[in-house]
């Protein structure tokens, strides 16, 4: 039989099926191999929020996006080319985002009749055969049959082997995008490498369905998408999640302090603490505390005793969070809080993707308490993010909020990773001894920046006291003096002001300097915001976008680049949050675009609303 290998630039790809399916195993698998090609990537896995939704129930649908292409790639993308649906559920929940004329691979096992009863089909009515999926390509698989025959000489039990169905999916996509298998043989091999059926069943399973697509007649056409021109260097794909982790792990050992990580597990953050507890080689020492309050006031005891303290959360942990989190400004001591943002409020969406602390993050404690606060726009941006929220917090005596959200935690991307020699030093200066000239020990005197000295404790004759009681300037006694209140109140604010001075002015991330419409991003509307003004670009729009990592404060000549623009628009996935600070600082009419869905804002969308502007 003649088949034919047609060149394609770009794919989007959908893995969804019941939470039991392995769909985030498959969707990692493809990922990882199509990363060690060299390909372009981003990647949006899409989680249930129960642990284990019933089965076959919209709820229980599990999703993992991938595009990936021989372009620059910035986001998931906004439709799918090929959806794999392994029940009834599946297909349900996500038809509506596939291109008309798309692929859609089906387990037909999957839509019986419990399976769409389940999915919330009329009796008697399928739409693999209701004129449904007339504008698609439809393949059939019945893969729960064809993994079982597959497996019919081991003796494991059925249940078990149809655990296997989504390495025969796997093997079958890698034969239609004309892959090599070695990756996912290598990972299996590593993962149950003593325990032979498993690790047997599963790698039979996979050359099963690589077979199935090379023998079957049906199919004459294979796909390749070719190696994208990307900047030379080591490349490794990156999650989110992980990026922080080797960013916190680089501050360490850049600053020469230990890291110490308390946490308590929260979505979409828990990942940062499983992948910090494999690296005490490092000297990092994680602590699973029994409540978020006892995790970050562990964090704050190791800051001061001269640790690098860290503590991650979401976004109720960071409510819980939020009285240590005073104590820490009012001693000004270093100390980085990670938030992994979710859908809320409450419990809210615990897996699904929303920008919806930056507020929180601004204002939510009591009393004037200012606190730094960076944002990481994609997955491998997290590494320098929370790198430079370490060096602010080090350097300037002040506990520092890194925003992240679920989009960029548990999405993956290609990383040009740096090399130690790249990274700057972050030069940290314990106090030691009493300078001369100094007859007694002011633990808040301050130098230039209004930064007080880091003591650790015990060292001889530097002894003071701590608290979260006002401080009396100089000495840290207790103070109620209200003068003195509104001083230390004042002076704290000018310390977070005074590190504009220390952080990068902001630049356009593309655009003319001047021009009708500035849209001004943060954290992971990057990749959306850049493609969106990238393709207005292209067809002659005055049109600018500017990132904005520092959020508080903001880099000292973002007002000025506003000025040079006649409309400012913000897009988020909240109700507004930055564009309310943006209008209360620089007094401009700044708008909003707004989405709260739990799901990333799309390209499409964004062009058509910028267009209207236009």
């Amino acid at each position: 039989m003649t088949r034919k290998q047609e060149t394609i630039s770009d794919v989007v790809i959908k893995f969804a099926g019941d939470s039991g399916d392995g769909m985030q195993l498959t969707g990692s698998q493809f990922t990882n191999n199509t990363a060690l090609l060299g390909i372009d990537l981003a990647t949006f896995p899409d989680f249930p929020a129960e642990i284990r939704a019933p089965q076959g129930t919209l709820p229980g649908v599990s999703g993992y996006q991938l595009h990936f292409s021989s372009k620059q790639v910035f986001t998931p993308g906004d439709s799918y080319d090929v959806l794999v649906a392994m029940n009834a559920a599946a297909l349900k929940t996500n038809l509506r985002q596939l291109k008309k004329g798309g692929k859609i691979i089906v387990n037909t096992d999957g839509f019986d009749s419990k399976n769409l009863r389940l999915a919330n089909y009329a009796d008697g009515i399928s739409p693999l055969d209701d004129g449904t999926l007339d504008n698609y390509e439809v393949i059939r698989m019945d893969v729960t049959r064809m993994t079982r025959e597959a497996l019919k000489d081991f003796t494991m039990g059925m249940k078990e082997k149809d655990r296997a169905k989504n390495m025969f999916v796997l093997g079958f996509l890698y034969w239609m995008y004309s892959r090599d298998m070695e990756s996912t043989v290598k990972f299996l091999k590593e993962k149950f490498g003593k325990k032979d059926d498993i690790l047997n069943s599963n790698i039979l399973a996979l050359q099963a369905g690589y077979n199935y697509g090379d023998t079957t007649e049906t199919f004459t056409t294979t796909y390749k998408v070719e190696k994208a021109k990307m900047e030379p260097g080591s490349y490794r794909s990156i999650m989110g999640n992980q990026a922080v982790a080797y960013g916190l792990i680089a501050a360490s050992q850049k600053s020469g302090l230990p890291l110490f990580l308390g946490s308590y597990p929260i979505t979409p953050a828990s990942d940062i603490l499983h992948e910090l507890s494999k690296h005490k080689n490092f000297g990092v020492r994680t602590f699973q505390a029994e409540d978020e309050i006892a995790a970050i006031a562990s964090a704050i005891g190791a800051s001061y005793g001269g640790a690098l303290g860290v503590t991650t959360t979401s976004g109720p942990g960071l409510a819980l969070k939020s009285e240590a989190m005073g104590l820490a400004v009012m001693l000004e001591i270093p100390l980085v809080i990670c938030n992994v943002q979710r859908g809320g409020p409450s419990t809210g969406l615990p897996t699904k993707t929303e920008q919806s602390d930056l507020l929180q993050a601004y204002y939510g404690r009591n009393g004037e308490c200012p606190m730094p606060v960076v944002a990481a726009s994609t997955p491998s941006d997290c590494f320098d993010t929370v790198f430079e929220a370490a060096r602010i917090s080090l350097q300037h005596m002040t506990p520092v909020i890194c925003l992240t959200d679920g989009y960029i935690a548990n999405g993956a991307e290609p990383w040009k990773f740096p090399q130690s020699d790249d990274l700057p030093e972050i030069k940290v200066n314990f106090k030691k001894e009493l300078d001369e000239g100094e007859e007694a020990f002011l633990p808040y005197k301050r130098d230039e920046n209004h930064v007080r000295p880091w003591v650790v404790p015990g060292t001889p004759g530097l002894e003071n006291r701590i608290g979260g009681l006002e401080k009396q300037d100089g000495t840290g006694n207790v103070s109620y003096d209200p003068d003195n209140h509104q001083h230390m109140v004042k002076i704290r604010q000018a310390k977070v002001d005074k590190i504009a001075d220390f952080i990068p002015e902001q630049k356009l991330d593309s655009g003319p300097d001047k021009g009708k419409v500035l849209v001004i991003g943060w954290g992971s509307t990057y990749g959306a915001i850049k493609s969106a003004v990238e393709e207005l670009q292209a067809q002659g729009h005055a049109v600018s976008h500017a990132h904005i990592r520092y959020l508080r404060p903001f880099p000292k000549n973002l007002g000025d680049i506003m000025k040079s623009f006649e409309k400012i628009l913000i897009p988020e996935i909240n109700n507004g949050q930055l564009v309310k600070i943006i209008r209360d600082i620089y007094l401009v009419d700044a708008r909003g675009y707004n989405k709260i869905m739990g799901i990333p804002i799309t390209k499409t969308e964004l062009v058509e609303h910028i267009k209207k502007m236009l």
